[in-house]
């Protein structure tokens, strides 16, 4: 059921998943609207309540129609958590503005793609354009890889870890556009996902590894192993750069559709190993 489930909903999201409708952050959002107290502790609460919830859903749901009921839940589920859409709404209106070189309305945008980890302050155009790319990248394995690791390890409990790993997605990125970083770092949610991203970064980055300079790329991959310094998101886009660093970091248009093309295929490899693997272990 989780491969038929995941398939579904990747090929559903990709055709008609357009603006916030279908997205869980946005759902959450009259949720965390009046949220004036923040640690660490109140977030790992409120986490554990909506798995609790998506539990108790998946629990009450089991032998209803044969199981189809429990089916469209997951169905459901994989919709609000997996994809990208007003994300890809604004990646969108980036690459439009840039091709017409509206300044204002290209930084806008790029400001929202930015949003978690930011630009540096007074940087190049070359390094502004590079952060660009590491930014999507980083929102493809957000919204697509890392949702997609924790839904095919999770198993029969699959959605519960989905909506667990969401929920501190969306309340990262609610902190980021609405709170000061005070607020944001007592909230704690950034150390959580630092433990949570460990293994499913790994995982992408030896794909990304591949895909790039062998030489430099493996090596890199093996030290990130025992690397505990670094933030996830330099661990992963670092590894994505190797891959990368061929292409001029120069054009404000090419550059970024470069780094969602590289994305979109280190998603698909992702998705037919899962598929592979499925297969394996139903035959065997």
């Amino acid at each position: 059921m989780t491969l038929f489930t995941l398939l579904l909903v990747l090929g559903w999201e990709r055709l008609f998943k357009l603006g916030e409708h279908w997205q869980l952050d946005h759902r959450l959002e009259s949720v965390f609207l009046h949220r004036r107290h923040f640690s660490m502790i109140r977030t790992l609460l409120m986490m554990v309540l909506a798995m609790a919830i998506t539990t108790l859903v998946i629990w009450s749901l089991k032998g209803v129609l044969f199981g189809v009921v429990q089916l469209l839940f997951w169905i459901m589920t994989g919709l609000l958590c997996i994809g990208a859409g007003s994300v890809r709404l604004h990646y969108h209106s980036y690459l439009k503005a840039a091709s017409h070189d509206d300044a204002a309305a290209h930084q806008a945008m790029a400001a929202e793609l930015t949003l978690i980890h930011g630009v540096p302050v007074e940087c190049s155009e070359r390094e502004y354009l590079r952060e660009l790319q590491n930014a999507l990248i980083w929102i493809n394995f957000r919204f697509y890889l890392a949702p997609l690791f924790w839904f095919v390890i999770g198993g029969p409990w699959g959605p519960v870890l989905l909506v667990g790993y969401a929920f501190l997605r969306a309340w990262q990125s609610w902190l980021a556009k609405h709170q000061t970083p005070i607020a944001r770092a007592q909230s704690g949610v950034d150390g959580i996902l630092h433990v949570v991203d460990w293994v499913p970064v790994r995982l992408a980055g030896v794909a990304y590894a591949l895909l790039g300079h062998g030489e430099k790329a493996l090596p890199a991959w093996f030290a990130s192993l025992t690397d505990r310094h670094r933030s996830q998101y330099q661990v992963l886009t670092s590894l994505a750069q190797f891959s990368l660093e061929r292409d001029p970091h120069t054009d404000k248009v090419e550059t970024p559709r470069i780094a969602v093309a590289l994305a979109k295929r280190i998603s698909l490899v992702l998705v037919v190993v899962v598929a592979l693997l499925t297969i394996y272990g139903t035959l065997v």
